[in-house]
């Protein structure tokens, strides 16, 4: 999709006197030189900052630490949490992990609101602000984000997600909320799980389209600097893990034969979710999950055959 407002990622100086907000931010972090200091310039420049950004260094072996000391130096909202290397990059699961771990370390513990937040993205000055409007319209949002956008092929691309999907890169949670659906679940589908647990348990979330909002990503969703074709079999695992319906599974894929790798990747994603059946691979127990998680597919399945507008979860 291509948005209708001006898209680009135009460097915003920094916030003279940000508003400073009961916020915690944490970004697990793990060679992430390349695109860092885009992230932590857009951060610095927000008109709202958060009263405490913890970034836990997962093992780098770049100049990721040397980076995040630099602007902690000149910021004292940030803060650097090494955390012990495991010899390799976890994905999912290794990325909750660190999360966690930087939960741990978190000094304002009266905060309100956190947030998740990747090492490759830009935003520009306007976007917490924007969230936190978001958030205070609606007591019942649990969650929230921009919609996600990079550069492919000399123009602007979507990274497709439903209206409802918080972005994995940036996510805000309500404090209330985040506690309520037991944080995140160390998993590959640790980014869907989480809002259709908020869903069961009575609140909302939404990403939405505003020009003052956009994430922009500056790496291919699901590839890590990996393979992308790796990217789509931990896909297709991930979604074997969440529980979902067969055919809901392969409809998933077949909506991903339009995005790179075009057709094999979601060829690669179904493949993988039945391997994953046929291998008996682990399941997130929690069957009632399950079951509200296949109910949902199911009715939005139906909804699509026979072109009735989508609804609200």
């Amino acid at each position: 999709m291509t948005p209708d407002f001006k898209l680009e990622p135009v460097e915003a100086p920094p916030a003279t006197h940000p508003r400073i907000v009961p916020m915690v931010v944490i970004s697990p972090v793990r060679d992430e030189a390349k695109y860092l200091r885009l992230t932590m310039d857009s951060m610095v420049a927000q008109t709202c900052r958060p009263v405490e950004w913890i970034l836990v260094d997962d093992g780098s072996s770049d100049e990721t630490p040397d980076i995040v000391r630099e602007y902690a130096a000149r910021y004292p909202f940030i803060r650097l949490v090494p955390r012990q290397n495991r010899g390799f990059r976890k994905l999912g699961g290794g990325v909750v992990a660190a999360f966690n771990f930087g939960m741990e370390h978190i000094e304002h513990k009266d905060y309100a609101f956190i947030v998740k937040l990747d090492g490759d993205m830009s935003f520009g000055p306007h976007y917490i602000e924007h969230m936190l409007q978001r958030l205070d319209a609606n007591p019942r949002l649990a969650a929230v984000s921009g919609k996600v956008f990079r550069f492919e092929d000399g123009r602007y691309i979507e990274e497709s997600h439903i209206a409802e999907q918080v972005a994995g890169q940036f996510k805000l949670y309500r404090r209330e909320a985040f506690e309520a659906i037991g944080g995140f679940v160390q998993h590959l589908s640790w980014d869907g799980i989480d809002v259709h647990m908020a869903w069961m348990k009575g609140w909302e979330t939404e990403s939405f389209y505003d020009s003052q909002a956009w994430l922009w990503h500056h790496r291919i969703m699901g590839s890590s600097d990996k393979h992308i074709y790796e990217g789509r079999l931990r896909w297709g695992r991930g979604n074997w893990y969440m529980g979902y319906h067969p055919l809901y599974a392969i409809a998933a894929g077949l909506n991903r034969m339009r995005e790179k790798p075009l057709v094999i990747g979601g060829l690669l994603m179904i493949f993988s979710y039945f391997w994953s059946a046929l291998k008996g691979l682990p399941r997130y127990e929690n069957p009632e999950f399950r079951r509200y998680l296949r109910d949902w597919q199911m009715q939005r399945l139906k909804r699509f055959m026979l072109r009735q507008p989508d609804s609200r979860h």
